[in-house]
């Protein structure tokens, strides 16, 4: 794909193409979405991220058309579209099974969606054309599924998407049936069609990395709530709860008391620790307040000697892994508490590249600003 090309228009952030307003989704006494208000731009990919039954495919079959809402509204391009037949919406969803049919080429797929479309035999000729190349799929339009591979399987399902030139492209689970160098490789050409095409796309994943390669916002949801809305940088760097910050990536909770505060530096006393630690938070702390301190693993700097000053917790080095380009290293601390940190592994030389080895004693350093602050005990 070429990576170079961005022709789509920049988002409007004061229009939203996409309006939620309170939508509740019921299945007799179980609520499987409960009051989401969302809002999502025009020509973006928004990511709805949480694990199995929080919510997300049932919303996004709402989109669709294919459930109706119990209570609110949805808005499409400025219509209200709650109780519209799917029919009859600007709107195309690619399923996890891409469900092709087998007994066509891929041009046949490729095409199949528009037969019933206002064009000549030409100019439908013309459109699948511009698909297959559009996907890289031009050697293999003879072809039928079973001849191809599953990443051009899932790439005919998004030519086949894109060929009636929806407003809204929904894709539910798109890249869960790939292999893991593949599905890495799609992500980007993924996000490079989408900003050829224009075309606004509502992905649904369990996949934490997957949703913050994708997703230029994303919402993270549990329990049929949306728990958090906001560009992936920011939902991992600052989220807004234990949970969010429990459920993107790895990371390490404590709990500390407040005992001073100056502007955004907050000094914590913290058990688990043995002592004082500092971190900048804009959070507006109380003194004498409980509070959860959380801490990512790739934050923590690990060495044999005690650094000088900052936040400087000794320990021992319980439990390691090597995952080649870097190493985990459990930690314990004379408390009992267990810490997770991640080092890079920046020499090629076996086990002497590795900081520390089993049972070492070795110091632990952190920046005041890596600490997130959260309301609410460990």
């Amino acid at each position: 794909m070429n990576t170079t090309e961005r022709a789509a228009p920049a988002p409007d952030p004061d229009q939203p193409f996409i309006r939620v307003e309170g939508v509740s989704k019921k299945f007799g006494a179980f609520t499987a979405v409960d009051t989401v208000s969302l809002e999502i731009r025009k020509g973006e990919i928004f990511a709805l991220l949480g694990g199995s039954g929080c919510g997300k495919t049932t919303l996004l079959r709402m989109l669709a058309g294919f459930e109706a809402p119990s209570a609110g509204k949805i808005f499409i391009d400025g219509q209200d579209m709650t109780d519209v037949p799917p029919y009859r919406r600007p709107v195309h969803m690619m399923f996890q099974s891409y469900a092709l049919f087998p007994h066509m080429t891929v041009e046949k797929n490729v095409g199949y969606g528009l037969k019933h479309e206002d064009m000549t035999s030409a100019e439908r000729a013309a459109r699948v054309a511009e698909m297959l190349e559009l996907l890289q799929l031009t050697p293999q339009a003879k072809r039928k599924p079973h001849q191809i591979s599953g990443g051009q399987r899932q790439r005919v399902a998004l030519a086949r998407a894109l060929a009636r030139k929806p407003k809204l492209l929904l894709l539910d689970e798109p890249l869960a049936a790939l292999d893991k160098k593949l599905r890495e490789k799609t992500q980007f050409e993924l996000t490079n069609i989408q900003h050829q095409t224009g075309v606004t796309f509502v992905v649904v994943t369990h996949d934490q990395e997957e949703a913050m390669t994708l997703a230029s916002r994303m919402a993270v949801m549990d329990k049929g709530q949306i728990m958090q809305v906001g560009v992936p940088t920011d939902v991992y760097e600052y989220p807004e709860s234990r949970f969010v910050a429990d459920f993107i990536g790895s990371i390490n909770f404590f709990s500390g008391v407040v005992t001073a505060k100056n502007g955004d530096a907050v000094q914590l006393d913290v058990a688990e620790t043995g002592g004082t630690l500092t971190a900048s938070s804009p959070l507006d702390a109380q003194i004498g307040e409980r509070l959860t301190l959380a801490l990512r693993p790739e934050k923590i700097r690990i060495s044999r000697d005690q650094p000088e000053g900052g936040n400087a917790v000794p320990g021992m080095v319980e439990d390691l892994g090597y995952f080649g380009k870097d190493s985990l290293y459990r930690i314990k601390l004379a408390s009992g508490h267990v810490l997770s940190v991640s080092s890079v592994n920046a020499r090629r030389a076996g086990e002497s590249a590795r900081v520390a080895q089993w049972d070492d004693r070795v110091w632990l350093s952190f920046d005041p600003g890596a600490i997130i602050l959260l309301r609410g005990e460990a």
